[in-house]
C-alpha cells in the first residue's frame, strides 16, 4: 500500500491535482450524449476506482463505431433512400392502424429501409431443420449467395449448411460471407471453418476485427450479432440462431447440458432486397467495395400479403434504432404484448413502457431461461423480475438445460418482430442487430403457436417465490444490474 504520508509535499499536491483534474474533466466529459444511467455508472467508477475506471473508459467508454465506419453507413443509407425512392416495392396491406404508418416513417428515417407489401414470411423452430432449410435454399442459387452469422462453425450439425456452401461454389457462384471477429475468433472449430471457407473459395471476411496493426481499431467489446442469409435475392432468412450445433461445441455447455432454442424466418418478397441491403453495408464496411450496385435496386414480388419492413440498428448509427422500435409498439398496444428475450436489461424508458402498459390494461407476458449462459447478464436480468412481478406482468421460465434464445415482440393479433436484437442495453448500443417488423394476422398467428408452445413447456414465475430467495442471490443481482449500466 502507498502511504501518502511518507510521500513530499510537491508529491502530494501533483497526485491532488491530476485526482481533481480527472474527476472535473469526467464530469465534463462522460454524462455528455450519454443516458443518465450509464453516465452515472461511469462516473462511479471513475471516482471509486480512479485508475482503473480511467482505464476502462478510454478503452470501452465510446460505445460508436470510429467515424469513418459510421460515415460509410450514413453513405449506404443515402444510396438506399434515392433509390427506394424510384423502386416498387408492392402494395401495402390496406387498414393499417392509425399508428403503423408513423412507426413505419420512423424506422425508414433511422435505417432508410422502406416498408414493403405482398411478401411471404413463415417460422422454422425447428434448430436442425432450419439449417436444412437454409441450405436447400443455398443448393438452387443461380446468382449469389449472402451469408452473415455472429457465430459460423463448420461441424456435425452446420456439415450440410457447409456443404450446400462448397456446391454452390463449385458451380462457379459467389459465396459471400461474413462472421463476427470476437464471437468466432476464440471458438472451437475457428480454424477449420476458415480453412473449410478457403478450400471451396468463399470471398469471407471478418466483422468489426480489432486488429491495430492494420489500422482496424475500434471498441472491442463491439459486436455484429445479425444473422441472415440471402439467396438470389428472391429468399432470405433471419432470426436468433447461429450457424453452429445447439451446444455452441463449448466444453462448459457440454459439461452443463445445454442446448440452445431458436427461431428462424424464411422469407421471400421485397422484404429480401431489404435484407440484402443490410448483407451488402456490411460487405462495403469491411471491404470497401460493393458487389454489384444492381442488387441494391433488384426487387422480386411475392404471393403473400404480409407488409415487412427491416430495420437495422448498432453502433454504426446514431440512435438506438431498435429501442425506438420496441418503445413504439409497446406504447401502440391495446390487447396484449408478448415478448420473448433471453436477455431482458431493459433500460428506464423500457420499463416504464412494459409497466405502464398493465397499467392501460394489456395483457403483458415474458419469455425468458430458467438457467443462464452468461453469469452478468443472468443476474441482471433476474434483478428486475420483482419489478416486473409486482406490475403484474406475468414471467414464464423455460426449462434448464435449454436456453430459450428466440427473440420476438407481438403486438395484440396484428404487428411481430424478429430478428437477433434482445432487449438488453448491449443489443440496444453496442451490438449491430437486424429485426423485421411483420404486419399480418396469418403471420402474428404463426408467432403465436410457438408462444404456446413455450407456454407449456415453461413454469409461471410468481411473486410468492421470489420473494423467498435467498440474500445472496439479490446481492449479486444487484451487483450485476449495476455493471450493466457501463455503456
Amino acid at each position: 500500500m502507498f502511504d501518502v504520508n511518507n510521500w513530499p509535499w510537491w508529491a502530494v499536491l501533483g497526485y491532488l491535482v491530476i485526482d481533481i483534474t480527472v474527476r472535473v474533466v469526467s464530469i465534463i466529459v462522460v454524462p455528455r450524449n450519454r443516458r443518465p444511467t450509464s453516465a452515472m455508472a461511469w462516473l462511479l467508477a471513475i471516482f471509486l476506482i480512479p485508475v482503473v475506471g480511467v482505464l476502462l473508459f478510454l478503452l470501452i467508454g465510446n460505445p460508436k463505431l470510429p467515424r469513418a465506419r459510421r460515415r460509410k453507413q450514413e453513405q449506404v443509407n443515402e444510396y438506399i433512400a434515392e433509390a427506394a425512392s424510384h423502386l416498387n416495392f408492392g402494395s401495402l396491406r390496406p387498414n393499417a392502424p392509425e399508428w403503423f404508418p408513423p412507426l413505419v416513417a420512423m424506422n425508414q428515417h433511422l435505417g432508410a429501409l422502406p416498408l414493403s407489401g405482398g411478401n411471404e414470411a413463415h417460422l422454422i423452430s425447428e434448430y436442425q431443420q432450419s439449417l436444412d432449410d437454409m441450405a436447400d435454399a443455398m443448393r438452387a442459387a443461380e446468382h449469389y449467395v449472402h451469408v452473415e452469422f455472429y457465430i459460423l462453425q463448420s461441424d456435425a450439425s452446420t456439415d450440410n449448411f457447409f456443404r450446400a456452401m462448397e456446391e454452390v461454389a463449385a458451380r462457379g457462384i459467389p459465396v459471400r460471407v461474413l462472421l463476427d471477429y470476437w464471437a468466432n475468433r476464440w471458438k472451437p472449430k475457428y480454424r477449420e471453418t476458415l480453412k473449410r471457407l478457403d478450400a471451396m473459395g468463399a470471398d469471407w471476411h471478418l466483422m468489426l476485427p480489432v486488429q491495430p496493426l492494420r489500422g482496424r481499431i475500434q471498441r472491442p467489446d463491439l459486436r455484429n450479432h445479425r444473422k441472415l442469409l440471402v439467396v438470389d435475392g428472391s429468399v432470405g432468412f433471419l432470426g436468433s440462431q447461429n450457424v453452429t450445433d445447439s451446444s455452441y461445441n463449448l466444453p462448459k455447455n457440454i459439461k452443463r447440458g445445454l442446448h440452445w432454442v431458436d427461431l428462424m424466418v424464411r422469407v421471400k418478397g421485397p422484404v429480401v432486397a431489404s435484407l440484402n441491403a443490410v448483407f451488402l453495408s456490411d460487405y462495403y464496411a469491411e471491404t470497401d467495395r460493393v458487389p454489384d450496385a444492381g442488387e441494391l435496386t433488384r426487387v422480386e414480388h411475392g404471393a403473400g400479403e404480409l407488409g415487412c419492413q427491416i430495420v437495422p440498428s448498432g453502433p454504426g448509427f446514431e440512435v438506438e434504432n431498435n429501442l425506438r422500435l420496441f418503445l413504439a409498439l409497446l406504447y401502440a398496444a391495446k390487447e396484449r404484448i408478448m415478448i420473448v428475450s433471453p436477455y431482458f436489461v431493459p433500460d428506464e424508458a423500457l420499463l416504464l413502457a412494459v409497466t405502464a402498459a398493465v397499467d392501460r390494461g394489456v395483457q403483458v407476458e415474458l419469455f425468458v431461461s430458467e438457467e443462464g449462459d452468461q453469469a452478468v447478464v443472468y443476474h441482471a436480468q433476474r434483478s428486475y423480475y420483482e419489478a416486473l412481478l409486482r406490475a403484474g406482468i406475468r414471467i414464464w421460465m423455460y426449462p434448464k438445460p435449454y436456453i430459450l434464445h428466440t427473440k420476438s415482440l407481438t403486438i395484440d393479433d396484428q404487428v411481430a418482430v424478429i430478428g437477433s436484437s434482445n432487449m438488453d442495453m448491449r443489443s440496444f448500443g453496442l451490438n449491430m442487430e437486424v429485426s423485421m417488423l411483420v404486419r399480418g394476422e396469418e403471420f402474428v398467428d404463426e408467432v403465436r403457436v410457438v408462444e404456446d408452445e413455450y407456454r407449456s413447456l415453461s413454469r409461471e414465475l410468481t411473486l410468492e417465490e421470489w420473494d423467498r430467495q435467498p440474500l445472496r442471490s439479490t446481492v449479486l443481482d444487484n451487483l450485476a444490474r449495476l455493471t450493466s449500466a457501463l455503456q
